[in-house]
This record gives structure tokens, C-alpha cells and sequence, in this order.
């Protein structure tokens, strides 16, 4: 039996951990995550380090609940782990999404987007198709889930192509 070949590229798509509620006077935008949020983060991230599931570079929202998820991620894996903050993931549709994650150097081989809902389950769904992604996640995409989506090509700035769930890590699933 031949061994599997290496995807092409692989897409990791984060949502945010669960975030506190805004308190009075406090900007979305600086909604941190709550406790449980951290812990989520921090168990999705280790699983994720365990399973070998490490990006090239990691794209993440410049909110600070999502800085603070991808923080786990750096923890987990390594300090050197590439994260590049990015102000137009916070309030991006698909649209800027989908433009960002195609308009990557063709020789990355892996990305994730650490990003926000309903952008992330929105470009899960385009890329898996709506059978497959509700299979994933029939109760919507949560917080601190994340998608690891392989491709057989390249994205590119005329779209996502379709693309193949090879892991899904949600919390839930993963606490003790």
C-alpha cells in the first residue's frame, strides 16, 4: 500500500476561545477570554501540539481575544511559531478572508487564520461544502474549535477550492 501523499496545502482555521461578555464602557474589539475560554484554548492548543498540527505561519485577528488564543498556540508548539497580526481579520467578511488566505506565497505550505464566527464557519462551509461541515460541527462552529483542512491545490486570489477535513478539535470534546 503506497503512503499517503502530503497535501498540497493545509488550511487550519481557529475560531476564537469563549470571550467574557463586554463590560460597561469596554470596546468589543478588547473583550478578553473568560476562564473557561483560557482553558480551551489551552487544551486545543496542546492537543494540537501532540498531534504534530503545526502551521507555517499563523494570521490572526488583532482582537485581543483572539491574540490571546493564539497565544495558547505559541505556548504549545514553540515561541518561534509565526504569528502575524492582521487588523482586517477582526471585521472582515468571507470576502477579506478568503482574500487573505489566497493571496499567501504559493510556496507556504500550511496557514491558520485565527479569526471570528459566523466568517470562520462560513469559509469551513464553502471549502468542505454544507453536508461535510455540518457533519463537523452540526451545532454551529464553537469557540476554540479548530478546522484542519487539507488541499490538493493551492488557494488562490480567484477563490478556495474545495478541501478535505482531515482533524476536528473541539474543547468539549477534548476536556477532561
Amino acid at each position: 500500500m503506497p503512503a499517503a501523499s502530503a497535501p498540497v496545502f493545509r488550511l487550519y482555521l481557529l475560531r476564537h476561545a469563549k470571550a467574557a461578555w463586554t463590560l460597561p464602557g469596554q470596546r468589543d474589539f478588547d473583550r478578553t477570554l473568560d476562564d473557561i475560554g483560557f482553558a480551551d484554548a489551552e487544551i486545543v492548543a496542546g492537543v494540537a501540539a501532540d498531534q504534530g498540527l503545526r502551521p507555517d505561519l499563523v494570521l490572526c485577528s488583532t482582537a485581543v481575544r483572539c491574540r490571546q488564543t493564539a497565544d495558547a498556540f505559541r505556548r504549545a508548539m514553540t515561541e518561534d511559531l509565526d504569528i502575524r497580526y492582521v487588523d482586517e481579520l477582526y471585521a472582515g467578511g468571507a470576502n477579506i478572508y478568503r482574500d487573505i488566505i489566497g493571496s499567501q506565497d504559493p510556496a507556504l505550505l500550511s496557514l491558520m487564520v485565527v479569526g471570528h464566527n459566523p466568517v470562520i464557519e462560513e469559509i469551513l462551509r464553502e471549502i468542505l461544502g454544507d453536508e461535510a461541515a455540518a457533519e463537523a460541527a452540526p451545532a454551529g462552529y464553537p469557540p476554540g474549535a479548530l478546522a484542519v483542512i487539507d488541499f490538493d491545490t493551492h488557494p488562490s486570489d480567484g477563490g478556495l477550492p474545495l478541501g478535505t477535513l482531515t482533524a476536528w478539535l473541539d474543547p468539549d470534546s477534548h476536556s477532561g
